[in-house]
């Protein structure tokens, strides 16, 4: 990496980088993978895909507004690209927070940004001042583009020369309005290959979040390996989902992935389970990206929305458990492509489709992707044996300025964090989080089995396992339980339940109900937050 060839006048995110004997090892073995030393994502997304299939394809689509085309849509970004250098005064280099509901304005400020040479920070709509004030310091952002619906907590967090401008309002300074008296088309900047073009923020389960760092390759890469390999994209495909963009699940599944193929995506501000069924229908989607959680849900409301034209079904975010899957194949008859990926390597690089599926399982490793399971020393382990996710392909863990990177990134591999076996025929499956596994009298317990197997109650929707500390077994297993819709199920009656589907040891020893699970804005499920309270019923008995 020479940094005379980046592109960058604001060098911030090169110098942040962490130094490169802590990267992985990165692996490019496919043809498709080749990729030029000087490349912009968004003017290949974008111009690259007009010049192949034309500017009247259809894009981007809202529920009830107009779709945009291909070419009203490079219009856009040329344009808003034009406001920020000239209006905004952003140089390559330059940080640029991005923030609002999931709409094509959002997405085309995304792609204005990677053009105009800069970096974008995308975050989620539901975060508040706090966390928004941690990332802009962390990342020394200058400049954001914000929905005027979302700006409040904007401004309370006092960034300090944070310079916000908004968009959709009617003020003579917002952005859209700015871009109207703007001239098109935009020369993409030149970027380098390896010039960062985003950096995006864990989720924060637990502890400070971490910024990822991810090259104008790496956009391209997620593209040609797991949407080229495994979705297998065309043009006349229809996106949508529910995770946002500022979730890397969204940002490939809902725009990059699309744009790649010439597709195009349906993009909903409101995604929940309720609200994707009549979309899916009357918008005729046919791949589809959101969480476990929503499938089954939406298992409940399936009604008479037609789905036929829904033929691909993914799954990530969690461990999609086995019960999901059969429930949902036997309802709607299509078969939910599991995967596994995480904001350190941008998307899903374990997962599998059509008849290489097999529930239960994650999936093989992604073409261009490689995995391994390994000990604490870095051995691989026997098949069969569980050990940790070990991953390796075009893209990696590369944090900004976080002591963490040796911990995620050990022996030239990317350490997930989660225990899997592989089974003989190269196939992985998901145990647990690395620090969710449960030990109680000496046995090691799996949380997801566990969950697993309440699912397969008819009587409950959503389940998880954690461990509370016990004096006498060091932990037992507790199970919190959400009802199905007008079920009440007692606890007695599961525990029953669970003693024909699980070994004794492994059946959950206290099970309690609640309304509804903690989990993060992306749909994330925050066991800690169990764990403590665990923690905390344990100390008052």
């Amino acid at each position: 990496m020479d940094p005379k060839t980046s592109a960058h006048i604001d060098s911030f995110a090169r110098e942040h980088l962490p130094p490169q004997d802590q990267w992985p090892e990165l692996v490019f073995g496919l043809p498709e993978l080749d990729y030029p030393d000087r490349l912009n994502c968004a003017a290949e997304l974008l111009d690259t895909t007009v010049a192949r299939l034309g500017p009247d394809r259809p894009a981007f689509r809202t529920p009830d507004g107009p779709t945009w085309s291909y070419g009203e849509l490079q219009d856009r970004v040329d344009r808003i690209a034009h406001v920020l250098t000239s209006d905004l005064g952003v140089v390559p280099g330059n940080r640029v927070l991005l923030r609002g509901p999931t709409t094509p304005h959002l997405a085309a400020c995304w792609l204005a940004v990677l053009k105009a040479g800069a970096i974008a920070v995308t975050v989620l709509a539901q975060q508040r001042s706090q966390e928004l004030a941690t990332i802009c310091s962390m990342a020394r952002v200058g400049h954001a583009l914000c929905d005027v619906r979302s700006v409040d907590d904007l401004v309370k967090a006092q960034v300090p020369g944070l310079s916000i401008t908004a968009y959709g309002g009617d003020g003579a300074d917002d952005l859209l309005r700015l871009a109207e008296r703007r001239p098109g088309p935009y020369p993409a900047v030149d970027t380098a290959a390896d010039d960062v073009a985003l950096i995006a923020f864990t989720s924060g389960t637990t502890g400070r979040p971490k910024g990822c760092m991810h090259f104008h390759r790496d956009l391209l890469a997620i593209a040609d390996t797991f949407s080229r390999h495994v979705l297998r994209p065309g043009p006349e495909d229809v996106f949508a989902g529910s995770p946002p963009l500022g979730f890397t699940f969204g940002l490939g599944g809902l725009v990059v992935f699309p744009l790649r193929a010439g597709g195009s995506a349906l993009l909903l501000e409101q995604a929940g389970p309720r609200q994707l069924l009549p979309a899916l229908a009357t918008h005729r989607v046919s791949v589809l990206f959101t969480a476990p959680t929503a499938y089954r849900v939406m298992l409940d409301h399936l009604g008479d929305h037609d789905l036929s034209a829904l033929r691909r079904c993914v799954s990530a975010g969690e461990n999609l458990p086995a019960a999901t899957w059969h429930s949902w194949y036997e309802r709607t008859g299509l078969r939910i492509i599991n995967g596994i990926g995480a904001t350190e390597l941008l998307h899903i690089f374990i997962s599998a489709a059509d008849d290489a599926i097999r529930p239960g399982a994650t999936g093989v490793a992604v073409p261009g992707w490689q995995a391994r399971v390994l000990d604490r020393d870095g051995r691989a382990v026997p098949d069969g044996e569980p050990g940790l996710l070990a991953v390796r392909g075009p893209t990696g863990c590369r944090y900004l300025a976080d002591s963490r990177q040796t911990e995620y990134v050990q022996h030239g591999w990317n350490l997930t964090g989660d225990t899997y076996t592989r089974d003989s025929d190269g196939y992985f499956h998901y145990v647990a989080r690395a620090d969710d596994m449960i030990i109680s009298s000496g046995y090691n317990i799996a949380g997801p089995e566990v969950e697993d197997a309440l699912l397969r109650h008819p009587q409950v929707a959503e389940a998880a396992v954690v461990g509370r500390p016990d004096e006498l077994r060091g932990q037992v297993v507790v199970a919190y339980v959400v009802p199905r819709e007008g079920a009440a199920p007692s606890a007695d009656e599961l525990r029953t339940y669970m003693k024909d589907e699980l070994a004794p040891h492994k059946c959950p020893r206290v099970i309690e109900f609640l309304p509804a699970l903690p989990r993060t804005a992306t749909g994330k499920l925050q066991r800690f937050r169990l764990r403590s309270e665990a923690d905390r019923s344990q100390a008052l008995e």
